[in-house]
């Protein structure tokens, strides 16, 4: 502590007369006290007339002021309705924390990304996704390794499945279920960014990179200002060195093509012909590719918490107040499948001498697979609400959950068994179309998610969102490469010879999948069949980079191949038409409760 003696300020530009020596008793006045006395001591007022003596203050001029209590003894404030404390809400709860500077391997995949898209998108979509999509996910790696997040087993399944998704792409040339794969990586991406693991957070976390969308662009732009006002020189760097590369690639590379045909013919089918008009559209092809991998390079830096956000159990029932309905739809299940038996393991002539729809066969079959499909789906709805509401005493109350449970779950399976059967045999009546294998696909897929819930009342609920989240993306992987569109081909030219009848029809619109099955027909039905792929075909000049595995094939196929005067023929192909085989056994190929 220092000394308490101290002598008053004297300015240093003025330097006063000397001071007189002290009085007696002047260091002890001048001794400061302490802190609350000087806060208690009277405070002297402006005096309204006369000369008042400076040493004794008036009392009419002074106000005492209050003692100031210590902090100590002070009670806090009763809380009032303003100044409970709030719980955060829902919303501050999940939100992440701002992550860091951006890494600048980061931006420089972000910069890939946006190239790629602008320069191989244009064209059309094939291999060029893929490639595309890897400089994307090296920027959400960056990001997320500079955050300090590490690379989980979880995370890695649902990053490997969503870049396999992007295969079906490169091997497929049917859109259909090239747009499925396309969403379906997109969603398995933004669940491994975000880890998500419950119900909800799963349905969530698959839309979750929209919402770092906006985020994103703020966080990207800082980023590059920042490492630009501290490295200009070294941008500078960069640029001219780029640039003279750039030159040097165009004047020599003019001059070897120009001097060899073979050279040019290889530099022209490797790099994208863009031309000024399409500048427009690689622009916002470009800007996709940029805030796609901004985003998910934010989400891997500071992913939202969707797990936080539960749904509470509802409450207990009673034991016969929750068994007693499910029960009783056991039964109601059990009787229907025990009628069913003949439809599982008879046949079609068994189904039509004991129905007697001879002549409705077609809406006996279609109509109950409908029927079938829609109850399976309702069936998964009363299982999670039997779960949200279902007795959780004790072992008994769980011994019995999973014995109604898993009744209801095994009876349902052979309810999907006689879904499938229906289908089957409306198939073989009529042929597969893509509706027809799209929802017994569907079906199939369902029968799986059944098989998982019964094993999670076995082994433990645990991981069974991320089960049938994963067999979800497994279920599209491989719809996509069984290539559905050979597979609707090869079924109906296997039916028209074994003595059906084949619709032309429908099969001329198929995509290049279907060639090598449709190149396999007699003329004049094969000319018939490929006139309109074989046109497609033609009039496409995509390059090798937006061309699919199933179109290159057709191309090997086909080759110069001109239909000529033989599709003259098919102006008359239709339901009932015998020169294209559909009216060879009465036409039964033709389903009139069935446009696809």
């Amino acid at each position: 502590m220092s000394d308490h003696r101290s002598e008053s300020p004297r300015p240093e530009h003025a330097p006063g007369p000397p001071e007189p020596a002290d009085p007696p008793g002047a260091a002890e006045a001048r001794t400061p006290e302490p802190a609350q006395a000087q806060m208690s001591k009277p405070v002297r007022m402006p005096a309204q007339s006369g000369t008042p003596n400076p040493a004794v203050p008036d009392e009419r001029d002074t106000v005492p002021e209050p003692p100031k209590v210590p902090a100590y003894t002070q009670q806090p404030p009763a809380p009032g309705p303003r100044t409970a404390k709030r719980t955060p809400s829902e919303l501050t709860r999940i939100r992440p924390a701002e992550p860091g500077v951006i890494p600048a391997a980061t931006l420089w995949s972000v910069l890939a990304t946006a190239l790629l898209s602008a320069l191989l998108l244009g064209d059309g979509i094939g291999p060029n996704l893929l490639v595309v999509a890897v400089p994307a996910a090296l920027a959400a790696y960056f990001a997320a390794r500079a955050a300090g997040r590490r690379l989980r087993p979880w995370t890695a399944v649902r990053a490997v499945g969503g870049l396999s998704l992007l295969v079906v792409p490169a091997l497929r040339d049917a859109g259909w279920p090239v747009f499925l794969a396309i969403v379906s990586a997109v969603a398995v991406g933004s669940l491994a960014l975000h880890g998500s693991r419950g119900w909800l957070g799963i349905f969530l976390g698959s839309l979750g990179l929209l919402t770092s969308v906006a985020g994103s662009l703020g966080w990207g732009a800082h980023g590059v200002r920042d490492r630009m006002a501290g490295s200009r020189g070294r941008w500078g760097v960069a640029f001219r060195s780029t640039a003279a590369a750039v030159v040097l690639l165009i004047v020599f590379g003019a001059l070897f093509a120009s001097a060899d045909a073979a050279f040019a013919d290889v530099l022209g089918s490797l790099i994208p012909d863009v031309s000024l008009g399409e500048g427009p559209w690689r622009l916002f092809l470009g800007a996709i590719g940029l805030v796609g991998a901004l985003a998910a390079a934010y989400t891997a830096a500071a992913p939202v918490r969707w797990d936080a956000l539960t749904v509470p159990p509802g409450p207990a029932r009673g034991r016969l107040e929750w068994a007693l309905p499910l029960i009783v739809l056991n039964l109601l299940f059990a009787v229907f499948l025990a009628i069913q038996l003949t439809v599982l393991l008879g046949g079609y002539g068994k189904v039509m001498a004991e129905t007697g729809l001879s002549d409705q066969y077609a809406q006996y079959a279609r109509e109950g697979f409908w029927q079938l499909l829609w109850a399976t789906l309702l069936t998964l709805g009363v299982i999670a609400l039997a779960l949200r509401w279902a007795p959780r005493g004790g072992p008994r109350d769980r011994t019995l959950v999973r014995a109604v449970l898993g009744t209801l779950c095994l009876l349902t399976l052979v309810v999907v068994a006689s879904a499938l059967r229906r289908m089957d045999l409306y198939v073989e009546a009529y042929g597969l179309t893509r509706l027809r294998i799209s929802v017994a696909a569907v079906e199939l897929w369902l029968g799986v998610v059944l098989v998982l819930i019964m094993a999670a009342g076995v082994f433990g609920a645990k991981l069974l969102p991320r089960a049938v989240a994963a067999s979800a993306a497994l279920g599209v992987l491989a719809f996509g490469l069984v290539s559905p569109d050979a597979l609707i081909a090869e079924q109906n030219v296997h039916r028209y010879r074994q003595g059906h009848s084949i619709d032309i029809q429908y099969l001329r619109g198929l995509s290049a999948d279907a060639v090598p099955a449709l190149d396999a027909l007699s003329e004049p039905l094969r000319s018939c069949a490929l006139q309109e792929i074989q046109r497609s075909l033609r009039s496409s000049d995509t390059p090798w980079y937006a061309t699919s595995w199933g179109e290159a094939r057709a191309r090997d196929i086909l080759g110069d191949w001109d239909p000529g005067a033989r599709v003259l023929s098919c102006q008359g192909v239709g339901p009932g038409d015998e020169e294209s085989g559909r009216g060879g056994d009465g036409g039964d190929s033709y389903d009139p409760y069935d446009p696809y």
